[in-house]
């Protein structure tokens, strides 16, 4: 077998194409996201969210809406719950955190255990690429587009709240609206992300490539181009490779996004640790 009937044998099933382009689709939006979540250092943010959807969307399966809406509603809970807890106790944010993400994973746990159906609801949790539906792909396409488009247009400002809140505020930005802003975007991409890799895996496609980005670059605007480069890549090869290896599909994805950024890690010319210690160097801040 030639490697062009390597490449081309898996494109031959519908469900193979769906589930390239659904996750293709899905890896860009979590991985310009990602950047800033990195930055601001969010990464447990967006552990909550992508856990604190999972009532949402058992519940949606019962009442027969969208598995989107449902995901959606908890995931907006989940961020005013925080935001409630922080800030009206003396409970500090990682705390809350923790708890509001946990209860709302153990509630979305125990709903799935108790809701009859005829569906397997544990996908929900693991992820279902290679079962993704036209009707799924269109609706993950509308709300990635509506959330990437949402980053294009306030990127700026976006920025300018990660690196500098005080000054985004000095010039007539509000840090909580934009804040607001990002963390209803979490919310809305990690509804995107949910049918491809499930629950679980969420997390690593929203923070992952962005921290790959991070230690190959010190500009802003290059880590938006790195981080979905490295998702899209990371994507087809993971897929490829559960096609040929009968594998799950969401955790290879992730594999090889995590073995990506192990090699930027190690080699990376300016960031990475071999480098640095060959160098005698430190790691550099990014820059704006």
């Amino acid at each position: 077998m030639t490697p062009l009937d390597l490449l081309l044998e898996p494109l031959q099933y519908e469900f193979m194409v769906r589930a390239l382009v659904t996750t293709v689709i899905a890896t860009i939006v979590c991985a310009v996201l990602s950047c800033w979540l990195v930055l601001i250092g969010w990464s447990l943010m967006g552990d909550a969210v992508s856990h604190a959807v999972l009532p949402g969307v058992v519940l949606a399966y019962v009442i027969g809406a969208p598995f989107a809406l449902g995901a959606l509603v908890f995931g907006f809970l989940a961020v005013a719950l925080i935001g409630l807890i922080r800030g009206t106790s003396r409970v500090k944010e990682d705390a809350a955190i923790g708890i509001v993400f946990t209860t709302l994973f153990a509630l979305g746990l125990v709903l799935i255990s108790v809701t009859p159906s005829q569906t397997d609801l544990n996908h929900i949790i693991f992820g279902n690429i290679l079962g993704i539906s036209q009707a799924d792909l269109v609706q993950i396409a509308i709300l990635a587009a509506a959330a990437f488009v949402l980053l294009i247009l306030k990127r700026r400002d976006l920025t300018l709240y990660a690196f500098d809140p005080g000054h985004a505020f000095a010039i007539g930005l509000s840090p909580r609206m934009l804040g607001a802003l990002l963390l209803g975007l979490l919310a809305l991409t990690a509804v995107v992300a949910l049918q491809v890799v499930g629950v679980i895996l969420v997390v690593a496609m929203l923070i992952i490539p962005g921290a790959t980005a991070y230690l190959l670059t010190d500009r802003f605007g290059t880590m938006l181009a790195i981080a979905p480069a490295v998702a899209v890549l990371s994507s087809v090869v993971g897929i490829y490779l559960s096609y040929w290896l009968d594998a799950a599909s969401g955790g290879l994805v992730v594999v090889v996004q995590g073995a990506v950024f192990a090699l930027v890690y190690l080699f990376s010319p300016r960031q990475g640790v071999v480098g640095r210690l060959l160098a005698g160097r430190r790691p550099a801040e990014a820059r704006g």
